[in-house]
């Protein structure tokens, strides 16, 4: 199965008919966009990692019961200078690269100081985000490109530094009920003092009558200092509640040296990233609407956190899920070298990785300093997380552990920053891709499934019935590839009470394998 990873997709840039089996509720009326790496070599040369592969972005519209998919590749500057060169010419995350040796070498001297502080890539493959009526393509990095929803078309590209100090930020902000977008980033170098970044942008930022895009109205909620000036933490995703942000600094750490020398070592730029297994893990609880940060100092044991599934406040305590890693091995499993060993080999070399566990922390916010040390100050009786005040006065957080195996978590979107009931997820066993989905019920840690043989299904996206008031009511949506010749690629939907198949719509089209999206309802 690794293989198909590692192949190169191709476009389908006018859109196709995709044949429906079964019946697509007549509700279900939108388009599904979702964005993952699609091209691992130009040229003759190859990216040397899952992550580094150019975008490739892809739609399923839904509309009367029917099913339309096109795809084109993100027309990023990098990209563009790639095809031109018909090679790859613009490093990535794990792919290092340098001059052309048949270059001059005023053009190659001048090309080694441009890497003396890298300008990252603009291949933004990660996932589709809104800002204000803007859609874009993101990654992690300063820059993302706006793309056109409906044709998938590069719209151009825009820098966060022109608006708001920032070096990096995250492909998964936070959208509340007003259609504001929260998100958060990390000013590393040129900015003063090193800080992790809180920031917001306003549902009606967007004001295409004067061309400006929505960034130009950002607001800055706060900034958290650095635990280690030189080591600033890495984070994918964050946590919301109705009132706080919940930003976990974890000892996986980027070491600013490395980076910066990186160039010149011969190395990549995810071999600067580290996990101090030795180290503790900070939660930090900001209010969002003041952007004071709790005075207590919460922590736990060291862990590697990629995705936040939920937060919400009940009777004085955040509750927040997350999926968290024992170690940073699973970067490694994605090189593209694992990925093209056959199934058996690349069960043994990889069956040390620590498996994706979700893990709920619950973290009490009215702590008097008197609180007898040794306690539990968490009173939820739903929970057997703890959170034990320290002689320091300092508070040690053990989570409850919700499920083993899951990755790519998503909830019903309504349900966000609330107490609620069900997580959706690929399930992650033995291979870097899923070959099941599941609903997990946190209530009665009890989970359902969907299977079929030798199909990958995408991260499972939840929309919801229109008027729906229980939690699963509606639909969940991922989309499926898979190496059988016989089968082609499809759109699955699946009951999301029962977790039964009521269509599929097959794609007569190349589709790949992708990462994250965004479900956009169509205009009523």
């Amino acid at each position: 199965m690794q293989p198909i990873l590692a192949k190169n997709g191709s476009e389908t840039p006018e859109p196709v008919k995709a044949q429906v089996t079964g019946s697509i509720p007549s509700w279900l009326q939108g388009s599904l966009l979702r964005n993952g790496p699609g091209l691992f070599s130009v040229g003759s040369t190859e990216y040397n990692h899952w992550f580094d592969g150019l975008s490739l972005i892809h739609s399923f519209t839904f509309s009367n019961g029917e099913v339309t998919y096109r795809s084109k590749f993100l027309k990023s500057e990098t990209y563009k200078r790639n095809v031109q060169a018909d090679r790859i010419v613009v490093s990535e995350f794990g792919t290092m690269i340098y001059p052309d040796p048949c270059k001059n070498i005023f053009s190659r001297a001048f090309t080694h100081l441009c890497n003396v502080i890298p300008d990252f890539t603009d291949n933004n493959l990660i996932n589709i985000i809104r800002y204000g009526q803007d859609y874009y393509a993101s990654s992690e990095v300063n820059y993302m490109n706006q793309i056109d929803p409906a044709t998938l078309e590069t719209v151009g590209r825009i820098n966060y530094r022109n608006h708001i100090a920032l070096n990096l930020a995250t492909a998964h902000p936070h959208y509340d009920h007003e259609g504001n977008t929260y998100n958060m980033g990390t000013a590393i170098m040129g900015f003063g003092r090193p800080k992790y970044v809180i920031f917001k942008v306003p549902a009606d930022a967007s004001d295409n009558k004067h061309k400006k895009p929505a960034l130009s109205k950002v607001q800055q909620v706060c900034s958290v200092p650095f635990r280690s000036t030189l080591f600033p933490s890495y984070f994918h995703s964050f946590g919301m509640t109705e009132n706080y942000i919940v930003f976990v600094e974890q000892p996986f750490k980027l070491d600013i040296i490395k980076l910066a020398t990186a160039y010149f070592r011969g190395v990549n730029w995810g071999s600067c990233l580290k996990f101090d297994k030795d180290d503790i893990t900070l939660f930090h609880i900001i209010n969002r609407k003041t952007g004071k940060a709790a005075s207590t100092r919460f922590y736990s044991d060291a862990m590697v956190v990629f995705h936040h599934i939920n937060a919400y406040e009940a009777d004085d305590h955040v509750v927040f899920d997350l999926i968290s890693y024992k170690d940073s091995n699973l970067y490694e499993m994605f090189y593209l070298q694992n990925l093209k060993q056959d199934t058996s080999s690349f069960i043994q070399s990889n069956n040390s990785i620590s498996p994706p566990v979700c893990q709920r922390f619950v973290l009490p916010l009215n702590i008097h300093k008197e609180s007898p040390r040794g306690s539990n100050l968490v009173t939820l009786t739903d929970t057997t997380a703890q959170a034990v005040m320290q002689e320091d006065g300092s508070v040690y957080c053990r989570p409850d552990t919700l499920f083993e195996g899951l990755e790519l978590p998503g909830i019903n979107y309504n349900f966000n920053a609330k107490n609620y009931r069900y997580i959706y997820g690929s399930r992650m066993e033995w291979s870097p891709h899923p070959n099941k989905i599941a609903k997990i019920d946190i209530v009665t840690r009890t989970h359902l499934e969907w299977q079929q043989e030798n199909c990958y299904p995408s991260e499972p996206v939840f929309v919801a019935s229109p008027g729906a008031v229980e939690e699963d009511d509606g639909v969940i949506l991922s989309s499926i590839i898979s190496p059988d010749p016989n089968l082609s690629s499809f759109m699955l939907v699946l009951n999301a009470k029962t977790f039964k198949e009521i269509a599929r719509a097959s794609i007569p089209a190349s589709v790949h394998m992708d990462l994250h999206g965004h479900f956009i309802p169509a205009a009523v």
